[in-house]
């Protein structure tokens, strides 16, 4: 009779059928996950593909890349084929992302907030899997793949204002201090917004996300712990974006407004930008680089015992994710309830109704907009559409620059013009194709007492004990059209006199 010659297997290692089961388990959580978080890859679908997130999705390539090119000389210990660990704080940032993305779904539907939840969550739930070292020092990984969303959009219309009124603030009283006092607020902002509304990341409030984003990638590379130092060298980078866009805002105001030279002040705009956010940069990476780096992974001695792996923890990430997914409930759609007020039209403005197409009307709806009335119309010879959407939250309002893009439209160019010094509107010269400045359009937004061109204005406003209803009035024209026409201008003058009376009943 022959002896086997059995090996005894150790009881650290799985047996192949329990392996099995928990590749199994392990793939119904990441299904699960992926239906919980299902609304949000329409919108991320719409970010990384469509034209107008261009920079977005080239900071999204150049991420991946450093990702795989880091991936590549380090093993990141990730192993699927064994059960969740009981890791604290991957579990809180995986369950409490998760509560707070639907919270945000519920009362806020912003997409972008909801997006970054998922990203932070996504990656509390991987660090069950993850060896705490390598979790720890991939997070600043995670943060630039969240940072690749439109935060810089999100910063210009929330932190954008009040730190546009701050900068006007500081250059008019600098240039009052040096004999010019003639310059006031409202008269920078208007030369700032004329000059430099472009989509350049290192100029303006899009420098701080840009600067967000390089500050974590060099963090990442350089192998720096995210400690208080790193937040008191945020903080201090953050000073040095805002002080180069000081001094662009006032050599700016010096050279256009002072001077008279608005055609120099607009070729110093780019220039300025980009020499301000690369020496606020440099300075960042010179403080970053005072710190003591953190061990490679693989050069770290692994000292601490194993984490528990509780057989508890996989069906209970199962329950909690189902459970999440069942209480899942968007927010409600309340916009469109009001008849549009009856607008008092010029005698020489003639308009017939021009219906909302199906998913115009389901954003309106979606967004809490109280009316939407769109209109073409012909005025002079000059033809058009416009709509006026009244509401009384800066939610059912929107940029008509992203409403033209989506309708295929390039933006060629975009200025502040003034109609009277109460009366400033948006002027857009729209591209088609390949052909440039085919069409112009005209927007602004017009409260009882306030009219603005600036979106971040209209959002503040809601702040306002006293809120008010709002009217965003937008035109496109039929052809190119010079916004400050004399016809045109009584046009605008015309409309705005009607969303007063309107507003007024």
């Amino acid at each position: 009779m022959s002896t086997l010659d059995i090996q005894p297997q150790s009881a650290d290692t799985p047996l192949p059928s329990t392996r099995a089961v928990r590749l199994v388990l392990n793939a119904l959580v990441v299904s699960l996950w992926v239906w919980l978080y299902r609304p949000i890859f329409d919108y991320l679908a719409i970010i990384f593909t469509q034209e107008d997130f261009r920079t977005n999705q080239i900071v999204l390539i150049a991420i991946i890349v450093l990702i795989v090119l880091r991936l590549r000389r380090s093993d990141p210990h990730l192993r699927l084929e064994a059960g969740p660990h009981l890791a604290l704080l991957p579990l809180s940032l995986a369950l409490g992302g998760s509560l707070a993305y639907l919270l945000v779904e519920r009362f806020l539907d912003i997409n972008t907030l909801s997006a970054g939840l998922f990203g932070l969550a996504t990656y509390g739930l991987l660090g069950l899997w993850l060896a705490p070292q390598s979790w720890r020092q991939g997070l600043p990984a995670a943060l630039l793949l969240i940072g690749a969303l439109p935060f810089g959009e999100h910063m210009q219309t929330f932190v954008g204002y009040p730190l546009r009124i701050l900068t006007a603030g500081i250059v008019r009283d600098g240039l009052a201090s040096a004999g010019v006092a003639s310059v006031g607020i409202d008269t920078i902002l208007v030369l700032e917004n004329g000059v430099s509304h472009i989509d350049l990341p290192c100029s303006g409030i899009k420098s701080l996300w840009t600067g967000a984003l390089f500050l974590i990638a060099a963090t990442w590379i350089e192998r720096r712990p995210i400690n208080l130092r790193w937040l008191l060298t945020a903080l201090i980078f953050a000073g040095l974006l805002f002080a180069a866009n000081l001094a662009r805002v006032g050599v700016l105001v010096v050279v256009g407004q002072v001077a008279g030279w608005p055609l120099a002040a607009e070729m110093l705009h780019v220039p300025l930008g980009v020499l301000g956010f690369v020496a606020a940069c440099l300075g960042a990476l010179a403080l970053l680089r005072l710190q003591q780096p953190l061990p490679a992974i693989d050069d770290r001695p692994n000292l601490s015992p194993p984490l528990p792996r509780p057989n508890w923890l996989l069906p209970g990430l199962v329950i909690a994710i189902v459970a999440m997914g069942l209480l899942y409930s968007p927010r409600p759609h309340t916009g469109l309830t009001v008849a549009p007020p009856q607008w008092a039209f010029p005698p020489g403005l003639s308009t017939e109704p021009m219906p909302l197409k199906p998913d115009e009307f389901e954003w309106l709806t979606r967004d809490g907009a109280e009316s939407a009335d769109r209109r073409r119309f012909e005025w002079r010879g000059i033809t058009g559409s416009m709509i006026l959407i009244t509401s009384s939250t800066w939610r059912g309002h929107h940029r008509p620059e992203r409403c033209f893009e989506v309708y295929g439209l390039s933006l060629e160019d975009s200025q502040t013009q003034l109609i009277n010094p109460d009366f400033p509107l948006r002027a857009v010269s729209l591209g088609y194709g390949d052909q440039p400045a085919q069409l112009s359009a005209v927007y602004w937004f017009q409260s009882a007492h306030r009219t603005t061109d600036d979106y971040a204005t209209r959002m503040w406003a809601d702040l306002d004990p006293g809120r008010e209803r709002w009217v965003l009035v937008s035109i496109l024209f039929d052809g190119h059209h010079d916004p400050a026409a004399g016809d045109l201008s009584e046009l605008y003058a015309a409309l705005h006199q009607a969303v007063a009376k309107g507003l007024a009943r």
